[in-house]
């Protein structure tokens, strides 16, 4: 395995941390970022020193770039792994667009390595694209496979393959630890990845569906001590990308779409709800929206593959200003800022953020909500 050519399409959080472990394995990698001209060359050193892409874009160490086209026409596996932040019907034909770009220059045995999540049979209209722009039959010139990347702490255990066919050197370049990767064929790795996000989703929704219905402040009392409290706003959104993608393969109703579309309107109810919670906390309050900010407290990660959560706060901000004029997101908010003769209502939409509210929270000015099912609020 040793010197594998792999270029990475995409500098994301996903695709420079897979970048990092095959480099530091002795692969020979490079690494675009989609905004500028040239495919950057990751050592191991650099990978060792650098954890992630913010760091190392603080940096900016000078490394080896050469011309895109370059890198990947030498590629002999190319990882598709780019940052997406288009939203609704326009993610598709951006995901598309970014594909052909980064296959246009591939050489006859090379291999591509899809890690955006796809919907049932979206994998087959990748492979189309791909013949399509390189002029290669998949399963003989060119290779392809599946490997949807979710959670940098677990990688999928599965490669889906064109055929279910076996790659001893991608297997190794994927492998950490101990813990061997299977190949199965495409179709089966989707339906692998949907019961992965279905379940989580099915899960979530019980959870926000029935907190939806406590209204005294007992049962709250009971409820917040369990572990659920702990899943915050952060969390929900987790995967809806994966969600929507699944949703997307389907025409008009089935149970399947029940499931999907039940577990995207259970987050819309639940976003409804918290602001129906920060509405209500001015009412016992007795606070005049103009006297009032709210702090939205975010701490997100700008270089994720997925822009679903960016996208979700945006949402979150403009539906609260139709109710409050001063609505402000910050990631680790500096509580001097909130020194002002209004009354700030914070929102933790993560439990990093959460904690680093309690450990930094001085002024008794100051509300918290915390983002989870119950939307608890601590003053």
């Amino acid at each position: 395995m040793g010197g594998a050519k792999v270029v990475v399409y995409g500098l994301s959080t996903e695709g420079y941390a897979i970048a990092c472990q095959m480099a530091i394995k002795g692969a020979d990698v490079y690494i675009i970022d989609e905004s500028t001209p040239s495919a950057i060359s990751l050592k191991a050193e650099i990978a060792k020193t650098y954890p992630n892409v913010s760091s190392l874009k603080e940096d900016e160490p000078l490394l080896a770039m050469e011309p895109i086209d370059v890198a990947i026409s030498k590629a002999q596996y190319l990882f598709f792994t780019p940052r997406v932040r288009k939203t609704g019907q326009d993610i598709k034909t951006e995901i598309h667009s970014k594909f052909k770009d980064a296959t246009t220059s591939l050489k006859k045995n090379s291999c591509v390595i899809y890690t955006l999540p796809t919907g049932f049979g979206g994998n087959n209209e990748n492979i189309s694209l791909l013949e399509h722009v390189t002029g290669f039959e998949v399963g003989k010139q060119i290779s392809y496979f599946y490997y949807p990347l979710e959670d940098l702490n677990q990688q999928p255990k599965i490669i889906g393959s064109f055929n279910g066919k076996e790659d001893s050197v991608l297997a190794d370049l994927l492998t950490t630890g101990k813990k061997e990767k299977k190949f199965v064929a495409i179709s089966s790795s989707e339906h692998f990845h949907a019961i992965n996000v279905l379940s989580r989703f099915s899960s979530l929704s019980s959870i926000l569906e029935v907190c939806r219905y406590v209204q005294d402040d007992v049962t709250k009392n009971d409820l917040s001590s369990d572990d659920f409290q702990e899943i915050f706003l952060d969390n929900m959104v987790s995967g809806l990308f994966d969600l929507k993608a699944l949703g997307s393969s389907f025409e008009g109703a089935n149970t399947l779409m029940y499931l999907i579309n039940g577990s995207v309107k259970g987050i819309d109810g639940y976003i409804k709800k918290l602001i129906d919670e920060i509405r209500s906390t001015l009412k016992k309050n007795d606070l005049k929206a103009s006297r009032t900010k709210i702090a939205l407290s975010w701490t997100l990660d700008q270089h994720e593959m997925r822009g679903d959560k960016i996208e979700m706060l945006q949402n979150l901000t403009s539906r609260l200003r139709d109710y409050i004029g001063d609505v402000e997101a910050y990631e680790h908010p500096n509580f001097d800022l909130f020194h002002s003769d209004k009354t700030t209502i914070i929102v933790a939409c993560s439990k990093i953020d959460f904690e680093n509210i309690e450990k930094n929270k001085q002024d008794t000015n100051i509300i918290v909500i915390k983002a989870n099912p119950l939307c608890e609020i601590i003053q």
